[in-house]
């Protein structure tokens, strides 16, 4: 049985991820840099979503708690960062996804954003999805690199007990011996037996973790591992873009250069509608 989950955007719109009209995506810039990286990211979304049958969901983190080195960037500030979003979701009628870290930042991070991502480092810390299942908002867990595919569905449960039945399920690589990942496919289908949505992180799963303290990626299989799972049949997909990755304060080496994403999602469409 399908769980659906549904997005209500600020327009009052419906965000299915079983809608076989409009496929979801999951997208924008990995860190909250500036207020003027987020506005640029919007805007070609928006363009984007215009043209095509998808619909955004503008992801951004407002605090990065997993760096490799304390010396990396984590963010600019919560309330600052949130308040940022709060006023792309406002401009741009863009619902919004962020990443929390510890019990206590779901009930703050709920005010602005529509769904609350659980980072795959996280996802076995039970005080942590129970806090955010509390919030009654979409929660995207992550699957950690470390955890097989049928344990996610004890993940699930966890937010469920609390009465929270809008749960995303994200596959995004498993850890290959030291410094990669690979994708094992077969994670997409077996999630897909627990009835929650699956997702798929085209752009972390490309990461090459811990590089001499920072976090490399080989940008170049991003299009070919989301074919792959529009094949397999993903219920939508996550893909971080910045304008110019070289320059991102995060993640650097596996987000996807905005100019790019629109030409890589109507090549996805027409694989997925042909599949």
């Amino acid at each position: 049985m399908k769980d659906n989950v549904t997005i209500i955007t600020p327009d009052k719109r419906s965000i299915s991820f079983f809608d076989t009209d409009r496929f979801p995506i999951i997208a924008g810039p990995c860190l909250v840099e500036s207020k003027e990286l987020l506005k640029e990211v919007a805007e070609e979304l928006c363009i984007i979503q215009s043209k095509l049958p998808i619909d955004f969901i503008f992801k951004s983190s407002y605090r990065k708690a997993n760096r490799t080195s304390g010396s990396s960037i984590s963010g600019i500030g919560d309330e600052k960062a949130l308040s940022y979003l709060a006023e792309i979701k406002k401009e741009f009628g863009l619902p919004i996804l962020s990443d929390i870290h510890l019990p206590g930042e779901p009930a703050l991070a709920a005010e602005v954003c529509d769904v609350l991502q659980i980072p795959a480092f996280l996802a076995r810390q039970t005080d942590l999805l129970e806090a955010a299942a509390e919030t009654g908002k979409v929660i995207n867990i992550k699957k950690a690199q470390f955890m097989s595919p049928h344990d996610m569905k004890f993940a699930k449960e966890k937010v469920i007990a609390k009465g929270n039945k809008n749960v995303l399920l994200t596959e995004r690589g498993t850890s290959f011996g030291y410094g990669d990942l690979i994708v094992d496919f077969r994670s997409i289908e077996i999630m897909k037996q627990f009835g929650s949505p699956v997702i798929y992180d085209a752009t972390h799963s490309v990461q090459q973790p811990s590089q001499n303290g920072i976090s490399g990626g080989k940008r170049q299989f991003i299009a070919p591992l989301a074919r792959a799972a529009m094949a397999v049949g993903v219920d939508g997909l996550f893909i971080e873009t910045h304008p110019d990755p070289t320059k991102a304060k995060s993640d650097a080496a596996s987000q996807l250069p905005l100019k790019e994403l629109e030409g890589l999602l109507k090549s996805l469409l027409q694989f997925r509608n042909n599949s």
